[in-house]
Formats: C-alpha cells, sequence, structure tokens
C-alpha cells in the first residue's frame, strides 16, 4: 500500500514537473518555404547556366529576334550562327548575319547589319544604369542613316511619334571595328554619301587614335569625295564631346569643316568653321544649283550654324583674285533654294568685276577685253559678250544680296562708293538701284533681266548726276587743271535676249548727255575744229593749253533695234558750233560718225571738214583729215598755182556764220527737231538721224 502510494507521489510529482517546463519551438513554416524557393532558384539559375553554357544558349535565336524586336520597334533577324550564355559570369553575346530592319519609308530595308557581332556584356547593366559592354567584336557592318522627304524622321531614331529616342552608345571597355561602311542619305539636300570606316581598336575604354571615315557622294548632282576624322572617340561613345574635322573635295573645291558636336549625328545649332578654297567660286554654288558670275582663285572662311532648313554663314571673310569680301550668308534650303548675303569689299579689282558682265576674268587679266569677248561666243574685234544668261538656273532659285564696294581698282575708271541691291524671284533678276561715285559725281541705275519672258526682257535705266569732265577722262588725256566743265546723262534702253550683246543689238531707246557752261581742254578739240589759223595762233604764242569755253553742249543719240544715230549732235563754244552726224550699231559693234566745227567769226585758216570716228567699239579709228580735207587742199593748190599764192588761201577761208545755238533745248535733252538758234530759229544743221552706215557695217 506505502509502495503504491509512493509510486504514485513520484508519478505527481513528475507530471508537476513536466507541466512546470516551457513549450519547445517548432521550426516556422514561412522561413522554411523561403528558404525552398532561394534553393530551388539557385538550382534553377544554376541549371540554366548548365543549360546555356552546354547549348550555348542557340535555342534562344528566335525569342531574342521577337523581343529585341519589340524593344526597338524594328524586325530584328539573325542569319546565321547564334550564342548567348553566361561564360562564366558575363554574357556572351555571339550573333552571325545580324541585322535590324528600317521603318517602311526608308529607301534600304536595313537600318544595321553586320556578319559577325562578338560582345561580352555585364548582366546587371543591362537592368541598371548605362550598358557596359566589357570586349566588342564588329566584323563587316554597315550602317544606313537616313532622312525622310520631309525631315520629320531618321532611321537612327526607335519607336514611332514622340515616344522614339536615338540609339545611345553603351559603355565599350575593349572593341575592334573592322570592315565597316556607313550609308547617309538626305532627300531635302539632296546628298548622298557612301563612307568606309577605318579599322578601330579600343583597350581599357579608351580608343588609342582619332577615328578616320573616307568616302564618295552625291550632293545634288556634283560627285565628291571625303575623308573626316573623330578626334574625341572616347568622348563619343561616352556621350560626350565630338570634336570632328571633315574635308571634302568637289568641282575642284576644297571644303573643310571643324567643330565640336553634341552627339555624332546632330549639326543643329552647333558651330562649324568652314574654309572653302578654288579655282571659281561659281563652281562652288553651282553644286547647289545656285549661279554667280565667273570668280579667279578664292579662299573664303566663315562660321556655319544650321538650324533646320537654315545654314547660317557669319563672319565670312576672304578673297577672290585680287579682291577682298567679307559680310554674312544665309542659305534656305526650303522647298525652293534661297540665298541672302550682306557683303562688303574695301577694294575690288577691276578685273575681278569683268565676269559682272560675262566675261572670263582670267583671260581679261591675261589677254584683254576683246578675247574675252570672243571667248562668249562674240565675234572678231567685239567687245559685248555673248555670254548667255542661266535661265534654267535662275528659274530654280530665289536670291536677295545688299554689297557695298569702297573703290574699283583700276586706271582709268575712277569709280567707288558702290552700293548694289540684288533681287532675284522667280527668274526676275534686278539690280535696283546700283549706284556709285564716279570722278565726284553720282550713277544710278536700275537693270532688269525677266528670263520668265523668252527671250529675257530686258531694261536699262542708268543715270550720271552732274561730273566733272577734268577727272572723269583724266584717264584719256583730258586736262584736269585745264577742264570745269561738268557733264550728265542718261542712258534708256530696252531689249530682248539672253546675253548682254543680243538685249542691246536689240534696245530701243535714248542716250543724252549734257554739258553745261564750263571750260574743256584737250588736243583733240582743236583736231575737231580743225581751225589751223586759230590752232596755230595758240601754239606760236605759247597759249596751247588755253581751255575751250564751252556755253552749253548734247551728244544724243535715238536708238532703234540696236542702231544709235545722232539726234543730235550740237556744242556751242566761244568761237565754234559743233555738230555732229552718224551713229553707231550695238548689234555689230561699227561706228560711223562725224563732227564739224564752224566757226562764229571769220577765220583765214580753216579746214571747215569734218573730222571722222570710225571702227568699232574695241578699235575706234580718228580720222582727222578727210577726203573733203583733202579735195579744199587741192582746190587751193589749183588756185594757188593758177592765180597768186594769196588766191590759193580762200579754198580754207571760213566766214564765220555759224549761229549760237539756245541753250535752253540743249540742257533739256531735246531731240534734234526741237533745237534753235539763239535768235529763236529752228537750226537747219542738225537733224535726227539714223545710223545707216553704221547698220551696214
Amino acid at each position: 500500500m506505502e509502495a503504491t502510494t509512493q509510486i504514485d507521489g513520484r508519478t505527481d510529482a513528475r507530471t508537476a514537473a513536466t507541466d512546470a517546463e516551457p513549450p519547445r519551438r517548432r521550426p516556422r513554416r514561412p522561413l522554411r518555404i523561403l528558404r525552398n524557393i532561394l534553393l530551388a532558384a539557385m538550382i534553377a539559375i544554376f541549371a540554366a547556366w548548365l543549360v546555356l553554357f552546354v547549348t550555348k544558349g542557340r535555342f534562344l535565336k528566335h525569342p531574342f529576334e521577337r523581343v529585341a524586336g519589340s524593344l526597338v520597334g524594328r524586325q530584328v533577324q539573325v542569319g546565321g550562327d547564334f550564342q548567348l550564355y553566361f561564360a562564366p559570369l558575363r554574357i556572351k553575346f555571339l550573333a552571325e548575319g545580324l541585322s535590324i530592319s528600317n521603318p517602311a519609308w526608308a529607301a534600304r530595308p536595313r537600318f544595321i547589319s553586320a556578319k559577325r557581332i562578338d560582345a561580352r556584356i555585364a548582366p546587371l547593366s543591362l537592368l541598371f544604369g548605362r550598358r557596359h559592354v566589357h570586349s566588342l567584336d564588329i566584323r563587316g557592318g554597315t550602317v544606313d542613316l537616313e532622312w525622310d522627304e520631309a525631315h520629320a524622321r531618321n532611321t537612327w531614331t526607335f519607336g514611332t511619334g514622340e515616344g522614339g529616342k536615338p540609339f545611345e552608345f553603351p559603355r565599350i571597355d575593349r572593341a575592334v571595328v573592322a570592315d565597316t561602311r556607313i550609308r547617309y542619305a538626305d532627300p531635302r539636300m539632296p546628298l548622298l554619301a557612301d563612307l568606309r570606316v577605318d579599322p578601330i581598336a579600343s583597350s581599357d575604354a579608351r580608343i588609342d587614335k582619332a577615328v578616320g571615315v573616307q568616302g564618295e557622294g552625291i550632293l545634288r548632282k556634283t560627285p565628291f569625295r571625303v575623308t573626316a576624322h573623330l578626334l574625341s572617340p572616347d568622348a563619343t561613345v561616352n556621350r560626350g564631346r565630338n570634336a570632328l574635322v571633315l574635308t571634302a573635295w568637289a568641282a575642284g573645291n576644297r571644303i573643310d569643316v571643324s567643330g565640336t558636336l553634341p552627339s555624332i549625328a546632330d549639326f543643329e545649332e552647333v558651330p562649324l568653321k568652314v574654309r572653302a578654297r578654288g579655282s571659281d567660286l561659281s563652281d562652288l554654288l553651282a553644286i547647289i544649283d545656285v549661279a554667280i558670275p565667273q570668280t579667279r582663285r578664292y579662299g573664303l572662311a566663315a562660321q556655319l550654324v544650321k538650324d533646320g532648313e537654315t545654314y547660317r554663314f557669319t563672319g565670312l571673310h576672304g578673297t577672290f583674285g585680287q579682291s577682298d569680301i567679307a559680310g554674312k550668308l544665309t542659305v534656305t534650303n526650303a522647298k525652293r533654294l534661297r540665298l541672302d548675303a550682306v557683303l562688303a569689299t574695301r577694294r575690288l579689282d577691276i578685273v575681278d568685276a569683268a565676269p559682272f558682265i560675262g566675261y572670263n576674268p582670267d583671260i581679261v587679266a591675261t589677254k584683254g577685253a576683246v578675247a574675252a569677248a570672243a571667248a562668249t561666243g562674240a565675234g572678231s574685234s567685239r567687245v559685248l559678250p555673248d555670254a548667255a544668261l542661266p535661265v534654267e538656273t535662275m528659274q530654280r532659285f530665289d536670291a536677295g544680296l545688299d554689297w557695298k564696294i569702297g573703290v574699283i581698282r583700276s586706271r582709268n575708271v575712277p569709280v567707288q562708293n558702290i552700293a548694289l541691291k540684288l533681287s532675284l524671284d522667280h527668274g526676275r533678276l534686278a539690280l535696283s538701284p546700283l549706284t556709285f561715285s564716279m570722278a565726284r559725281g553720282d550713277v544710278s541705275s536700275n537693270l532688269v533681266f525677266d528670263t520668265r519672258q523668252r527671250p529675257a526682257a530686258t531694261s536699262y535705266d542708268i543715270r550720271l548726276s552732274p561730273t566733272p569732265m577734268g577727272r572723269l577722262l583724266a584717264g584719256y588725256g583730258v586736262a584736269e587743271s585745264g577742264t570745269t566743265g561738268t557733264i550728265s546723262g542718261r542712258i534708256k534702253l530696252e531689249g530682248r535676249g539672253d546675253t548682254i550683246h543680243d538685249s542691246l543689238a536689240s534696245a530701243s531707246g535714248r542716250i543724252a548727255f549734257v554739258m553745261p557752261r564750263g571750260t574743256f581742254w584737250t588736243r583733240n578739240v582743236q583736231l575737231a575744229e580743225l581751225d589751223l589759223g586759230t590752232f596755230a595762233s595758240k601754239m606760236f604764242e605759247g597759249k596751247l593749253k588755253k581751255p575751250v569755253e564751252i556755253n552749253c553742249g548734247l551728244i544724243a543719240f535715238t536708238v532703234r533695234s540696236g542702231a544709235a544715230g545722232a539726234d543730235p549732235i550740237l556744242i556751242d563754244t566761244s568761237k565754234n558750233v559743233i555738230t555732229g552726224r552718224g551713229g553707231f550699231n550695238f548689234g555689230t559693234e561699227a561706228i560711223d560718225l562725224a563732227f564739224r566745227a564752224d566757226g562764229k567769226k571769220f577765220s583765214l585758216f580753216s579746214g571747215q571738214s569734218p573730222v571722222g570716228v570710225g571702227g568699232r567699239f574695241a578699235q575706234p579709228s580718228l580720222r582727222v583729215v578727210s577726203p573733203q580735207l583733202l579735195g579744199r587742199a587741192g582746190v587751193g593748190l589749183g588756185l594757188a598755182v593758177a592765180a597768186t599764192p594769196v588766191a590759193g588761201l580762200l579754198a580754207f577761208v571760213d566766214v564765220g556764220d555759224a549761229k549760237s545755238a539756245a541753250c535752253g533745248p540743249v540742257l533739256s535733252a531735246a531731240p534734234a527737231s526741237a533745237q534753235r538758234t539763239s535768235k529763236g530759229k529752228p537750226r537747219d544743221d542738225v537733224r535726227s538721224e539714223h545710223a545707216n552706215s553704221a547698220r551696214k557695217r
């Protein structure tokens, strides 16, 4: 009994002790699940790595094409072997015949293609931050860079609409790029270039030397070749500055461009230094279908900034021939090309001005104006050029020019302070106004060549303000110190023709030069008078340079169909009345003029015979001794033999019956029919005369 009781007591004690012990913790189920998941993931990753490593990931070729295509919004294809696996921790990517398609609007089907791409890529960089490529080897790559017609889309911007993003370069530690070509097309210019990239090798994320590009292309219709060097390739691949130097050769010209671009294909609003030189600036601008006169060898420099359709050349400076030029030029490459320029020249050589009327400046400099005219197709011994206006080109672009020239360098043409405003609008070329100072006088002109009419309708309106004759004609033997007379005039002609010669050969209108009261001295005036008594008296009295006193004078021509006839030539001096007849012809460039001086007072020795001016514009000739004078000399000799020597002088007597001119009609440039004597009577010694003799020549 006691034993039983003891046993029960021990049992109760153990039970109480057991109840007093804290319960044991059981493992939490979520932690076991996480552990199992991580373990399973690691096994799966290892299994995937193992599968990829064993299979080289070739089975991922088509999934890669689909995923990559969806990311760039283009079709991605691998034509040959494909590998994508971890080796061991870096991603190894190899693709043969890889290509990314172009947008549907592009001319070429592929944006990028490569015979072989072999790369090692940092895995985490695909998820975070900038992509990092440890090594890259590209062989046989081609890149197609192309703009659309509207210049709103390009092939290197992925996606559609505003969500598209330009291609971004990854960080590349080591790279080898060989046998790579780039094609660039811009249909707006239009420009097409096929470029070859020199082999590239880099290590430690640095490219040891500049990256070179060379190739050929066509700008509009002109072939060119180009070389370019990216001087900062490391900065380029790291999305930094892009120092670029480019040289192009086209149509005998060389163009050098240098600058720093914000990205490799971004030229917008980036200042670039541009230099151009060549044998003829007109050949350079002809590349973009712009016509300007020929030039001698030139060299220009400027800063270029592209802003959409507009190309601005500022700080322009340089030389052409023996002349300087500076200013700014804007080229707008819109649906219709337009040029606007503001230019200034300190000194313009007369030879460099020759192309403005159609002469080749090199021929003018070496052989003269006649040879230059002949080179344009003009006949022998002609000076008016036959170079045709570039009608088709003039109708393809518009232009505006404001050009100021300080002085023209010339021995015989004292021209300075030239201001030219030029406007070209759909084939209508207007130089209005064209003003300049000449021998302290001013010339104002308006010239129009309208090629919208066929042949071109031309208009010449040139006005000369009162200009001192002594300075104007100083280069032609006129004594400035003895000449106080002035001359003013106007040339107004209208014609049809695509050359200066043709437009003048068909022109009609009037030419008039007026001389008010003043003095004039040149030996030729005395020869024109042929008053031998007066001339000999002045010579022996030592008064040879006493100026001729001009009361008023008018040299005018009426022009019909290119033939100019005197209407009238009338100069009233203190001692003589000089009249002229005949004319000249713009078509044949023949001259047939005769001047006659009749004395107002009795003169014992007077030839009273015309002085002829003949020949052509290129080679005028002076006929001082005319057949009439020789005839009178024969009569005088006969009288001297038959009678007495005194009787022989009768043939040379000038009775001095010339009527003084009324200067009113003369100074108003009235035609011959309106001319009067000083007593108001119609003049019978001048008439409106068409140049028949000149036309026959």
